[in-house]
């Protein structure tokens, strides 16, 4: 369904505008009205429980203080958005906006286009209301033939009482929105990326101050988030392990890759909600492909293999790592050596990691490495110091991308902080972000050894700031070269 018809469908709260489209002329559910009698009687009485607020429900509730504080007086609408179609009338699988689930904490298990309403209240502060589409009764036409939200088609779905215990907020019925939305005026702001053409008449520069400010307010987690990350990087471990045990099979199939894929996804989807990111399974020369997702090549014994992948939570927080391996076990001395001066760059960027530098101080201290490195095997035009001045980067061509970015709940977090809060920022004690250095020597590249060509290596970890120093949350999946390969040779 288009985004204009589905704004539509939330106006009108009816069962007829919220039915899927391109599949009307295939329908046969009956509409006699024998039939619409029959389906609607012999039903047992629902007895709905509801349930005590789930644990993450008392920190969603300060995250809307926090960001209440920030917006006295105006009215805040946060949606989850909208299904988005992948082709005729089949859809992605939903995912709430991210400020949605976390001012909520309604995870996987959101409901599509429900609306998180801040309203002020006259003494100061906001009171907050859910609206979302409460399950249709079993005498409508909609519990049965609505293949995108009938109870027949996708299952039970809850109760406004029950979503109300469940995050421990006031809910009310979508086509109660219609009130907010005829109000809205120059005090409502609105997250514009999820809302589509919902409020089309709040100021975008307004609306764009919001999703800073929520951008901004995540770049310290709170308690409840640094577990996620614990547990997501506990699970993305499996995942890993996972894939090593399946090396031998991998390796024989002529698209090892999407084995890759395919395996690491059981594991998301078994101990998570599903992958946090489309999975970069790069073999052989693949590595030198940043954003490698085909993942169609084979594994082949004696090349390494670069698995960027992260586990996602139900609750939405996602891991975000990347071993090299090499797929025979062992590295030969040039993939050794390569894959240690990375090493060398991620370990002398974690050392400085603290409360009071500068968040650009980490991807400077990794580039000064890898600028000595590529300096001593003889890669650079002039000394490692003078490609380290602004106007050279020579050694830049073997790392062209960023060393940090700050994980939670996005992968790439609070990716609409400003640059003073975000690239030009100090450190602060409970933010989490990556460390990810590397190495690529594309496979034509004749500035470098033929040895070296067709050799990518990225390590990356995910990183907590403690009060004093760093915590190496996924410290546990090994990282050196000789770890590495031990490693391998305990799980195959």
């Amino acid at each position: 369904m288009a985004d204009a018809q589905r704004t539509e469908a939330r106006k009108n709260d009816t069962p007829d505008a919220a039915a899927s489209s391109g599949s009307s002329n295939r329908g046969t559910t009956p509409k006699s009205t024998t039939f619409r009698d029959f389906i609607a009687s012999g039903w047992a009485d629902r007895t709905d429980v509801v349930p005590p607020p789930r644990a993450e429900a008392s920190f969603a509730a300060a995250r809307r203080e926090a960001i209440s504080a920030l917006h006295p007086g105006e009215t805040l609408v946060i949606p989850a958005g909208d299904r988005k179609q992948r082709s005729n009338d089949t859809d992605y699988p939903f995912r709430a906006h991210s400020a949605f689930s976390w001012l909520t904490a309604w995870g996987s298990d959101s409901e599509p286009g429900a609306m998180l309403v801040l309203e002020p209240r006259p003494g100061g502060g906001h009171d907050a209301t859910l609206f979302f589409r409460e399950r249709a009764g079993r005498d409508s036409d909609e519990f049965y033939a609505n293949s995108e939200i009938g109870e027949f088609w996708i299952g039970a779905r809850p109760s406004l009482a029950q979503v109300a215990g469940d995050l421990g907020l006031k809910t009310r019925g979508i086509a109660e929105f219609e009130t907010v939305r005829t109000a809205a005026d120059a005090t409502t702001r609105v997250v514009r990326e999820a809302a589509g053409d919902l409020l089309p008449g709040t100021d975008d520069e307004l609306d764009a101050g919001l999703a800073r400010n929520l951008s901004e307010l995540r770049l310290v987690k709170d308690e409840f988030e640094i577990d996620q990350m614990r547990q997501a990087v506990d699970a993305t471990a499996r995942g890993f392990e996972d894939v090593i045990r399946d090396l031998s099979r991998i390796s024989t199939h002529e698209r090892g890759e999407r084995l890759v894929e395919g395996v690491f996804n059981t594991r998301a989807r078994a101990d998570g909600n599903a992958v946090g990111y489309d999975t970069i399974a790069a073999s052989g020369p693949h590595a030198c492909v940043l954003h490698w997702t085909r993942n169609d090549g084979p594994v082949v014994p004696g090349d390494l293999m670069l698995l960027d992948a992260g586990v996602e939570l139900d609750t939405l927080y996602t891991a975000d790592i990347t071993r090299t391996l090499p797929i025979s076990g062992t590295f030969s001395p040039v993939q050794r050596d390569i894959y240690e001066a990375v090493r060398e760059a991620a370990d002398a960027a974690f050392a400085i990691v603290r409360p009071g530098i500068r968040f650009r101080e980490i991807h400077a201290t990794a580039m000064a490495v890898i600028a000595r490195r590529t300096s001593e095997w003889g890669l650079l035009p002039v000394t490692a110091d003078e490609a380290l001045e602004t106007d050279n980067q020579q050694h830049r061509r073997y790392m062209v991308h960023g060393t940090s970015h700050h994980l939670g709940i996005d992968v790439h977090d609070c990716a609409q902080a400003r640059r003073e809060m975000y690239l030009d920022g100090i450190v602060e004690e409970g933010m989490v972000f990556t460390i990810e250095p590397g190495l690529y020597f594309q496979p034509d590249d004749l500035t470098v050894p033929e040895s070296f060509r067709g050799i990518g290596v990225r390590i990356e970890d995910d990183i907590l700031v403690t009060a004093d120093g760093a915590e190496n949350l996924s410290a546990g999946i090994p990282r050196t070269a000789d770890d590495v390969e031990a490693w391998i040779a305990s799980l195959s």
